[in-house]
């Protein structure tokens, strides 16, 4: 079983601390768009009318996550070339906000940081198809330094002010702590039909469709065998994988129900826990209307607040 090549993320749900914090990063500096708001939770998305990348919900007493968890490591914010990544960074350092690292995988470009309640954020730009390296039918990552001051001078030769992340930012991937990539495999790989993409990275593994880098990556290195988070600990509530392709999705839909576990949310989604908790949506599309309820569906699920 295969998934379809329009195959991607969707849009990610953070439970968070403090709603007005959060705005204040995610909405004010980087310069999301708020497009919805219901009670506490609040949807973003990187242009108006443009589809939901982000919601944000204020967690009833909610905690910091525990390190040797499972749970995110990380949400992945893809720009659509080289020079808004650059701009991004310059933004992100004119206001003086830590970065965690400066990468050059080959396939990608990335800067690493956390938003104001320590969840990781990669932003990124993908190299050319045509250049990413590949051995023995897999892909060849690697974590090699990335230029900062060629990086920062395209950033400085650009009169134009900043004025947010550019509307064709999407969400690339998701990245996640595992108990067991093996467990990991079986479910990305073995029921929802990602490719491996990537296995000898160490202690991590990457699943794609459509020929990608890389969709979801999974890794053991909050520890093997590791519990999932508390359920006030701020972090992923569940993310979304969107087909494009509603045959597909029909078809799949009920392979899903049959092997158990699989819980219909409205509105063409279905929810599932991964082995380690970690809680995706399929669906066939994202209509901006639906997303609201998607959310509510989940909370019914979970009976959470």
């Amino acid at each position: 079983m295969g998934l379809p090549d329009t195959t991607h993320i969707g849009h990610v749900h953070l439970k968070i601390r403090d709603l007005g914090r959060s705005l204040a990063f995610y909405r004010d500096l980087l310069g999301l768009q708020e497009v919805d708001r219901d009670g506490s939770t609040v949807f973003l998305a990187a242009r108006a009318h443009g589809p939901v990348l982000l919601v944000l919900t204020q967690w009833p007493q909610a905690r910091p996550k525990p390190r040797h968890t499972t749970g995110l490591y990380h949400v992945a914010f893809r720009l659509p070339d080289r020079l808004e990544l650059a701009r991004v960074c310059q933004q992100l350092i004119e206001h003086g906000w830590p970065f965690q690292g400066f990468v050059d995988h080959k396939v990608s470009q990335a800067l690493y940081l956390a938003d104001p309640d320590g969840i990781g954020l990669e932003l990124y730009r993908d190299h050319p198809r045509e250049r990413w390296p590949w051995r023995d039918g897999h892909l060849a990552m690697r974590t090699d330094p990335l230029d900062m001051e060629a990086l920062l001078a395209e950033a400085r030769a650009d009169p134009r002010p900043w004025q947010g992340l550019h509307p064709d930012t999407d969400i690339g991937h998701v990245h996640l702590h595992v108990a067991d990539l093996d467990q990991a495999e079986a479910f990305y790989h073995g029921r929802l039909g990602f490719r491996v993409t990537q296995r000898d990275y160490p202690g991590a593994r990457f699943f794609a469709a459509g020929g990608y880098h890389h969709h979801i990556g999974t890794n053991i290195w909050a520890g093997v065998g590791a519990p999932p988070p508390p359920d006030n600990a701020v972090g992923l509530r569940y993310f979304t994988v969107c087909l494009e392709d509603r045959e597909a999705f029909q078809e799949m839909a009920p392979r899903l129900h049959a092997a158990g576990g699989a819980v219909d949310l409205g509105h063409e989604a279905i929810g599932l826990s991964d082995p380690s908790g970690n809680v995706v949506v399929l669906t066939p599309g994202e209509p901006v209307a639906h997303v609201r309820r998607w959310a509510a569906g989940v909370a019914a699920w979970e009976g959470a607040p």
